[in-house]
């Protein structure tokens, strides 16, 4: 442990792909004895999640360049160049920070182009298997650049200016998941403890075709005696699959839909299978927590990473995959509907899960950022 107290800046924002493993980092570094600020957009899931873990959040206006749009450049730029100046008079103000840590997205941008100009050391997470634009660029002044699985490796080590070093700690997961009980979770989502849990999200933008095919399967899901569905739809599908579900009352007793669950680890403590999304913090958090899981990519992912972040699962033998395409097709109903019905298989597969957990992936990089400081 590094005996001073660090001042440590994290930009980390968008999706709970990016925040959640950046507070789980803040946790492990404010329990040494370090102080956290965050940098981010109060208008996105950050501007929420952060507060609430109890740190404070800078604000930082930001916008990515659309490929599609190149007229989008210009106020991209602008943005950028604004933001980066506002955090420069920050620096001047209160004193810049001992250290930064960037979580991918255009976000952290700002804030480690700024450090790098004052001196300051950065390092740099990658959640995923295919990693994004900003944790490329910004790789080759990293301290280090910290990876979640193996595959990341090959891109930081041979691009044109390679980043100094890269180092495999897996995908920081917040306590609140990795230390959740089942007893807990079923007790926070009513579930008795004989009864079947299959919980349903699409991380936390959601996924409106998971949504249409769970809901055309719910009079052969209900007909499962004893089976429960938590279904988490994103904010913007909630209207619209309770439309589509048109559960009676005695429905709503077995088939529980909200936008999101805040207590994520909870829900998955409680599960004995999800069928999600294949973001990196939720296949993170699925393994931390050993639950069996039906996993269906985001098609449109750049490089189709989410398949790749799958197979850290389905390679285990932990998980089963179907592909986004065939969800209106009999593989996807069968997939999932043979899963809730076979126990055996899903504690199979929980077995499997359980040698892939990273719960240690924390202290692993926090020790990297105590560690770039006493380089620097």
């Amino acid at each position: 442990m590094d005996e001073r107290h660090l001042e440590v800046a994290i930009a980390a924002g968008g999706t709970a792909g990016h925040i959640n493993p950046a507070l789980a980092l803040a946790e492990e570094l404010r329990d040494r004895g370090h102080h956290v600020t965050f940098f981010g957009q109060t208008s996105k899931l950050e501007g929420r999640l952060v507060p609430e873990a109890g740190f404070e959040l800078v604000p930082v206006v930001v916008s990515g360049f659309d490929r599609s749009r190149p007229w989008t450049l210009a106020s991209s730029l602008a943005r950028m160049r604004h933001a980066q100046s506002q955090i420069k008079g920050r620096f001047a103000e209160k004193g810049a920070p001992d250290v930064a840590v960037g979580f991918g997205a255009y976000v952290e941008m700002p804030l480690l182009n700024a450090c790098h100009r004052a001196g300051v050391p950065y390092l740099l997470h990658e959640q995923n298997s295919v990693p994004g634009l900003a944790n490329k660029a910004l790789a080759p002044h990293a301290e280090a650049v910290c990876i979640s699985v193996p595959a990341a490796r090959e891109v930081f080590e041979r691009a044109k200016r390679p980043a100094r070093s890269v180092v495999l700690t897996g995908n920081p997961v917040r306590r609140s998941v990795s230390s959740a009980s089942r007893e807990a979770g079923r007790a926070a989502f009513d579930v008795e403890p004989d009864e079947t849990l299959l919980l349903v999200f699409g991380g936390s933008l959601g996924a409106a075709h998971i949504n249409e095919g769970v809901c055309r399967l719910k009079r052969e899901l209900l007909s499962r005696e004893g089976l429960v569905v938590v279904h988490s739809t994103g904010a913007d599908g909630f209207d619209e699959t309770v439309s589509a579900l048109a559960l009676t009352p005695d429905e709503q007793l077995r088939w529980r839909v909200m936008p999101y669950i805040s207590n994520m680890g909870e829900a998955l403590a409680a599960a004995d299978l999800v069928l999600s999304r294949a973001g990196a913090s939720s296949i993170a958090e699925i393994a931390a927590l050993a639950v069996p899981s039906l996993l269906v990519p985001y098609p449109h992912a750049t490089a189709d990473h989410q398949t790749t972040n799958a197979r850290f699962l389905t390679d285990a033998g932990a998980a089963e995959l179907v592909p986004d395409d065939k969800i209106d097709e009999p593989v996807f109903s069968e997939t999932l509907l043979g899963l809730v019905d076979d126990a055996a298989r899903r504690e199979r597969m929980r077995a499997a899960a359980r040698g892939l957990a990273q719960t240690s992936a924390s202290v692993a990089l926090a020790d990297q950022v105590e560690a770039a400081v006493r380089r620097s």
